[in-house]
């Protein structure tokens, strides 16, 4: 019997064009949707730009453009490029769409619904000659752990140790290079702590990982507790606004992920299928082939 197969690649992320790495990924994922098809099965590819951010915000400010035109025009390069290539998509979107937008909703009303976000008040570094709030990544100074110079603020390359970006000793941005300033930031956070045993379970009882991803789960991220997760920016922020956080864009690391089921529904409204038919149909398998989120 034909099997069905959703196939999905690592976002790009719209800030710059493709690199080798992402040609490597995606052509690996072409290879493997062809060979699918030849056996007889039927294998949809879909993939999408990662669009949302400060990097996205200070890029277009710096180009004299509104974010929108920077990653159109992103989008027509990596599509262009890929097709150079011979990559060829069932289907390539944005998560800057309003399926993305409406999908983050329902899952946003979800978690407001299950009592899993909170509201805090929390110091973050601020850039004040760009005056935004900087990323995690986008700060650098010297690890405080080891003292390696030269460390993003949300983990260290010499010692792999992880820490808060205020941890960070001798900060710097690394748009402007300006020393950052602590300012309070009220944010908003999905509660991760109740999950722990769930996913302890899920990930090394359901069968759905790879054994390698499993072992790799418990002894690297299930092993200490689990962290709320920050999901909220305040203004300036390129990205969606929170329908009840007048004032609050969700984090990308929220809406990114998404995409990619907001990719695939937007290939199955122009295809006149239901979207459960590929997400939540136990005889569809779902493969993403790459090393980001899934």
């Amino acid at each position: 019997m034909p099997r069905q197969i959703l196939v999905t690649s690592a976002l790009p992320y719209a800030n710059g064009p493709i690199h080798l790495g992402h040609l490597v990924e995606e052509i690996q994922t072409d290879i493997y949707v062809r060979f699918q098809r030849l056996r007889g099965n039927r294998c949809i590819y879909i993939c999408a730009d990662d669009t949302h951010g400060t990097a996205i915000m200070i890029r277009a400010q710096q180009e004299g453009r509104t974010p929108e035109q920077l990653i159109a025009a992103m989008s027509e390069a990596h599509q262009r490029d890929f097709a150079a290539f011979g990559v060829s998509f069932d289907h390539y979107g944005s998560t800057n769409s309003k399926a993305n937008y409406e999908l983050c909703c329902a899952i946003w009303s979800a978690l407001r619904k299950a009592s899993m976000v909170e509201a805090r008040e929390v110091a973050r570094l601020y850039d004040p000659k760009l005056q935004t709030f900087l990323a995690d990544r986008f700060v650098k100074g010297e690890c405080p752990r080891c003292g390696a110079k030269d460390q993003y603020g949300d983990s260290c390359e010499a010692c792999g140790a992880t820490y808060p970006a205020t941890e960070l000793k001798n900060p710097k941005s690394v748009y402007s290079g300006a020393t950052p300033e602590l300012k309070p930031s009220q944010q908003l956070f999905v509660k991760l702590t109740p999950l722990q045993n769930f996913l302890t379970q899920w990930t090394q009882q359901s069968g759905a990982l790879q054994s390698e991803v499993a072992n790799y789960l418990a002894g690297h991220f299930l092993d200490k507790p689990l962290q709320d997760w920050d999901v909220s920016r305040p203004a300036p922020y390129f990205g969606f606004e929170i329908p009840d956080a007048k004032g609050q864009f969700w984090y990308v690391w929220f809406d990114a992920p998404v995409g990619y089921i907001a990719a695939t529904k937007e290939w199955c409204d122009q295809h006149g299928e239901p979207l459960d038919a590929w997400r939540r149909n136990p005889n569809c398998e779902i493969v993403q082939i790459g090393r980001a989120h899934v």
